[in-house]
């Protein structure tokens, strides 16, 4: 049996395998001011044969909201709401982390009401879609000191908050051009304070943001997920000496904090950098490798085999094969995801894909 299959220790918790179900924004958290909805606990119970479950990003205050239909975990309502997620989940065996997701200048206020804010008066090129249809991007509000401090706060709250709400960890979300990616890039912090300017002060916010949360609820319910080289979201880190030596500081500043795993959402060409963090990194790595057009399938198993990662994240075959574990393991059939349901709707695209066994396969 493949290494992949075996069951892995992950922050105190026995992961029934090395796959990990990676985090997708859906758009369908209908519930009342943003809440899950029992539909969204479905979509993650018919996945909890993965290792670990990551889920959607999730915001941790109204501000950090960037998109249309998004849960947040920032009031009551929307805690309670999570539990019938992390229940559904427990009762079928898995473990599920919650990830928190700022999204800083990318957003509009026609979504939440108030100016998105970033770690500079910049505008990332390009629109955000909204159920008034796509608008332009806005000129962020440049967060003061006082309201870095207090935006460190939010995070820690909403990790205490999920854990209330019975998650079995956080991830915070460090990749895909939101908040804490737009701290580490040049082109989006172009800050001369103590949280800009070198490398070792743009990953300030990113580190005292890990620090606040590990001391929260305990470093070992905390991952970290970042992606060097990621143009998402109108990021520029195409200087790769700046990069490597970004993410070469920031991966040893977070290293001392004993956090459950680093997870790198892998950008294409970053191979001999993501073996150097790999190598860096003191704990569980988590990749979701760079597959180019095609999505992270059979073939990238090796990379659990072969030592290259701990944990290996699956993200659209996850979506669209709630049995991925159980179809890796006999090396398909797999369903094909459809992007067209990607984002909002109902259950179509979200609950339907059928398993191994509701197929007759």
């Amino acid at each position: 049996m493949s290494k992949a299959f075996e069951p892995y220790e992950l922050g105190g918790k026995r992961l029934a395998n090395r796959l990990v179900m990676a985090p997708m924004t859906r758009s369908r958290a209908h519930g009342p001011g943003q809440s899950p909805t029992p539909l969204m606990a479905e979509y993650y119970a018919q996945r909890a044969s993965a290792g670990l479950i990551v889920t959607e990003g999730v915001q941790p205050s109204r501000v950090g909201q960037g998109y249309p239909d998004t849960p947040g975990i920032h009031t009551a309502e929307q805690v309670a709401a999570w539990r019938q997620v992390t229940d559904a989940v427990h009762a079928r065996g898995g473990v599920i982390y919650l990830q928190i997701m700022h999204t800083g200048r990318v957003g509009h206020p026609v979504l939440t009401d108030l100016q998105p804010v970033g770690p500079s008066a910049v505008a990332a090129a390009g629109q955000v879609y909204t159920h008034q249809g796509p608008q332009d991007f806005v000129t962020p509000h440049e967060l003061t000191d006082a309201e870095i401090r207090a935006t460190i706060t939010d995070y820690a709250t909403a990790a205490r908050n999920a854990i209330e709400a019975g998650f079995d960890g956080v991830e915070l979300h460090g990749a895909n051009g939101y908040l804490i990616h737009q701290f580490l890039a040049p082109n989006s912090n172009q800050r001369t304070d103590a949280w800009g300017g070198s490398p070792e002060r743009r990953i300030r916010f990113a580190v005292e943001t890990a620090k606040a949360v590990a001391e929260a609820i305990g470093a070992d319910k905390v991952g970290f997920r970042l992606s060097p080289g990621n143009p998402y979201n109108d990021i520029d880190e195409s200087d790769t000496t700046d990069m490597e030596a970004t993410y070469t500081a920031l991966v040893e500043a977070l290293a001392p904090l004993n956090l459950a795993y680093l997870h790198q959402l892998e950008a294409p060409g970053v191979r001999d950098l993501t073996l150097r963090l790999r190598k860096a990194w003191p704990t569980t790595f988590i990749l979701n490798p760079s597959t180019g057009r095609e999505p992270t399938g059979p073939a990238e198993l090796e990379l659990v085999e072969n030592g290259t990662v701990d944990l290996l994240a699956y993200g659209a075959l996850f979506l669209a094969n709630p049995d991925l574990p159980a179809r890796l393991a006999r090396g398909g059939p797999f369903n094909t995801p459809d992007p067209a349901t990607f984002y909002g709707g109902g259950g179509k695209g979200f609950t339907d894909y059928p398993t191994l066994e509701e197929a007759g396969a």
